[in-house]
């Protein structure tokens, strides 16, 4: 593993996110109360020895940059590090990244310099736990060129995704981008007995979906982006890759979620308070690594917590409900506050005294959900004031709102942007 450099692709303006990314890129987004969606890749390639990481960034950015600076330091024998990679002008481009493959042409000197033998790309913005040595055993095992991780689908899962089709090998021989019908569905299927006859549980899911993984020979991927001007790997050089080299699937079946859209952010963290996560965060093989910041514990003082994650530096008040919920960092909840069903980031710092006397006379509540407010139902994001007897809630069921009001909704989901003061006579209209 050693021999193996990864690029963590940082995603593009992550519109689909919105408002979420209004201010930060889709990687530095907050997730399950104290971690970067950043770290999920990072720690991944931790976890099985991959320690030369390279992050491509270019959309607000500052924030990821902020993050990776402070969390990730390593000695000075070990040879490991993550280290970004902006985009920028130079004498021969003075353009921005055009895409995924673009990203990395741009900064094609990296792969060149190296003496790695393999480049594994990876997404910003998944959450999954992988074992690479797997990956990197099976792409040497079969004497490929290029690897990719595929996940097994259902006919109605297949019409989101690029799916793969294999000959009996587990090569990759066609591909066929997010088809719609049933004829073209055919044209990609695997056979559920050749996914079971390989150690997985098909459960009759006849299609593998592409993860958007890659493992390449460093040498055929510098080959790759310098003989041709693709500007996207899903969409052009995996499948020109297809067609002139050896491709491999690696199947993978553990859970795998694109948080790329606000109902898949809430419903993934929303997911992680339950007992049978499906994504497991305390695992002491494979740990999720974030910044450390020497927090105190959480004080509760006659509070009531169901199914829900706390993350630390909170001050939870006496008759405060908290119901599968996220709760993050520094978090303020005030008395008899009730909160269900909803991802709260907390804030990026701890309001003095001072501060929350200055702040009221102005007519601004402290930072956190004040006392008697109800928060159902949402993503509040970071240093948000919810003044006290408020309710987020969205009785009439509103699916979509315009930008521009104090609170949008996006997908169904309730969203606080960063920084938003919700006074107690707000209401969803």
């Amino acid at each position: 593993m050693r021999n193996v450099i990864a690029l963590i692709l940082g995603g593009g303006k992550g519109t689909r996110l919105h408002p979420l990314t209004s201010v930060r890129s889709k990687p530095a987004v907050p997730l399950a109360g104290k971690y970067r969606i950043i770290d999920i890749p990072i720690s991944n390639c931790l976890n099985c020895g991959v320690n030369r990481i390279f992050v491509l960034t270019q959309f607000n950015s500052s924030s990821l940059h902020f993050h990776i600076g402070r969390t990730y330091k390593f000695d000075h024998f070990g040879g490991g590090f993550v280290e970004i990679l902006a985009a920028q002008q130079t004498n021969n481009n003075t353009d921005w990244y055009q895409g995924t493959a673009d990203a990395v042409r741009q900064n094609l000197v990296v792969l060149e310099e190296s003496t790695a033998d393999y480049v594994l790309i990876l997404s910003g913005d998944q959450l999954y736990r992988m074992d690479y040595s797997e990956m990197v055993e099976t792409h040497v095992k079969s004497g490929a060129d290029v690897t990719i991780a595929g996940i097994p689908v259902d006919r109605e899962a297949a019409r989101a995704f690029g799916i793969l089709r294999l000959d009996d090998t587990g090569k990759v021989v066609g591909f066929l981008e997010k088809p719609q019908t049933d004829e073209e569905i055919n044209l990609v299927r695997t056979e559920p007995s050749w996914i079971d006859a390989r150690g997985l549980k098909s459960h009759g899911r006849d299609c593998l979906a592409s993860m958007g993984i890659y493992l390449f020979n460093r040498k055929t991927l510098i080959d790759l982006l310098t003989k041709t001007d693709y500007q996207d790997f899903g969409k052009e050089v995996f499948p020109a890759s297809i067609r002139s080299r050896h491709v491999q699937v690696h199947l993978f079946d553990g859970y795998w979620e694109d948080i790329g859209t606000v109902r898949a952010f809430y419903d993934a963290n929303l997911q992680l308070t339950r007992p049978d996560a499906p994504f497991e965060l305390c695992s002491a093989d494979a740990p999720v690594f974030s910044q450390p910041r020497f927090l105190p514990p959480t004080l509760m003082s006659g509070a009531t917590v169901t199914q829900s994650l706390i993350a630390d530096g909170c001050r939870i008040e006496a008759g405060a409900v908290i119901e599968n919920s996220v709760i993050g960092l520094r978090c303020r909840i005030g008395k008899n506050a009730r909160i269900s069903n909803s991802v709260i980031m907390g804030a990026d710092f701890f309001e003095t005294d001072a501060a929350i006397a200055e702040h009221a006379v102005r007519g601004l509540p402290p930072v956190g959900i004040g006392a008697g407010a109800i928060v159902e139902g949402a993503i509040v994001d970071k240093n948000c004031r919810i003044a006290a007897g408020a309710k987020i809630v969205n009785p009439q069921g509103i699916v979509d709102t315009a930008d521009g009001g104090v609170v949008v909704v996006r997908d169904g989901v309730i969203v606080v942007p960063k920084d938003t003061t919700v006074p107690a006579d707000w209401s969803l209209e």
